[in-house]
Formats: C-alpha cells, sequence, structure tokens
C-alpha cells in the first residue's frame, strides 16, 4: 500500500499533480483544496498523503494535502454509490473543516453545493457522514478546529469566513482554487465584509459580474 510520496513537484492543475519520486513520475488524482495548497512546480521535497484506489480495469493513484482530506475521502468512497470523482469533488467544494460543518449542522443546501448533487443526494451524504464523523474518533477534532479564532496577516475570524465561504462559491462556479484565492485578496481592504459584497469584488476581478 503506498500511503504517501514525498519528491519533486514536476507539474501540477486543479485536479492532478506530478511528483517525481527517485526519478519515478506518479499523477495523482487531487482536490482544489490540494492543488491551492501546493508549491510552484519545480519545487523538491514536496509531500502528499496518497491512497490507491485497484477498480475493474483501473488503477488510480490520489493525493491529499492532509491525513484528515485522506480519511474523509476514504469515508466517502464507502458510501453506496460514491466513486472517487464524487468525493473529490465534495473536497474540492468544502475542505475537512468545512465538510465537518455543514454535516453537523445537517445543511443540505451546503451539500448540494457540490456539483452535480442534488437534494436527495445530498440527504443520503448527510446522514451517512453524520454517523462517520460523530463515531469515528480520528474525524471528532474537525469540527472543533472550525472555531473562531485570530487569523494570520490580522484578519478575523468573520472576515476568515467569509473568505472561506465566497472560495467555496467560486469553485462552485467552476472556477479552479488559484483563480479564487487570486480574485479574494484585498477584499477586506475593500470594504467586502459581507459574502455578497466580498463575491461581487471576487466577480468583478475575474472579469464577471454578479
Amino acid at each position: 500500500m503506498i500511503v504517501s510520496l514525498t519528491g519533486t513537484l514536476v507539474e501540477s492543475g486543479p485536479t492532478f499533480a506530478v511528483l517525481d519520486v527517485g526519478g519515478v513520475g506518479y499523477e495523482l488524482g487531487i482536490s482544489s483544496t490540494t492543488a491551492a495548497s501546493l508549491p510552484a512546480n519545480g519545487t523538491s521535497n514536496v509531500s502528499l498523503f496518497t491512497r490507491l484506489v485497484v477498480r475493474e480495469g483501473a488503477i488510480d493513484l490520489y493525493g491529499f494535502a492532509s491525513k484528515d482530506e485522506r480519511t474523509l475521502f476514504d469515508k466517502l468512497v464507502s458510501i453506496s454509490h460514491v466513486g472517487p470523482k464524487l468525493a473529490l469533488s465534495v473536497l474540492s467544494t468544502h475542505t475537512p473543516a468545512g465538510l465537518a460543518a455543514v454535516v453537523m449542522a445537517d445543511d443540505v443546501a451546503g451539500m448540494s453545493r457540490v456539483p452535480g448533487v442534488g437534494k436527495k443526494t445530498a440527504s443520503r451524504l448527510l446522514m451517512e457522514l453524520a454517523d462517520v464523523f460523530t463515531k469515528d474518533p480520528s474525524l471528532k477534532g474537525i469540527a472543533a478546529n472550525e472555531a473562531p479564532q485570530p487569523a494570520p496577516g490580522g484578519l478575523t475570524a468573520g472576515a476568515t469566513n467569509v473568505q472561506t465561504d465566497v472560495t467555496e462559491a467560486l469553485l462552485a462556479m467552476g472556477f479552479t482554487s488559484q483563480e479564487a484565492a487570486l480574485a479574494i485578496e484585498g477584499f477586506k481592504e475593500a470594504g467586502a465584509n459581507t459574502v455578497e459584497a466580498a463575491l461581487g469584488y471576487a466577480l468583478k476581478r475575474l472579469g464577471r459580474r454578479n
């Protein structure tokens, strides 16, 4: 079982990363969350937690920036009718802490923001994951990590929550994690202190009108 890889980041995009490990290139499927955490291509000593998924006619390797994300991927693909593609879509729409918050709040609308997930599927996922978060010791601390606290760079916890919500909204619209991160920069200084104002600010920077 391949549980992690460390090497040089050769190439990356919103859905994949290629690591050169000892002269062997490994292509990994990744979420937008992991993509946003990656350094510039060519950086050495880059580590990702991994999961190898063997299916009929396919052997795929997936990479994750954190153990929490990998654990949630495992739990998601264990749910009936949830494959790796949908699991990554969930993890691209919500960070592990964000997903915990959605599950604990039984937020159907929040889960329905995942591309391809309707209300019926969202309700089923929430029910399955609620049991997982309650019973799995390795996941109990994730929701606690979402508690308000001072953010780096002088941002308040409220500003951080606005940034998270707007980033997730932009990802749901089809923008890449890199585009979303650049678009939201400077929103607080511009006086965009609500989700609606910050989203409008980000869309203007992306060349689209709210």
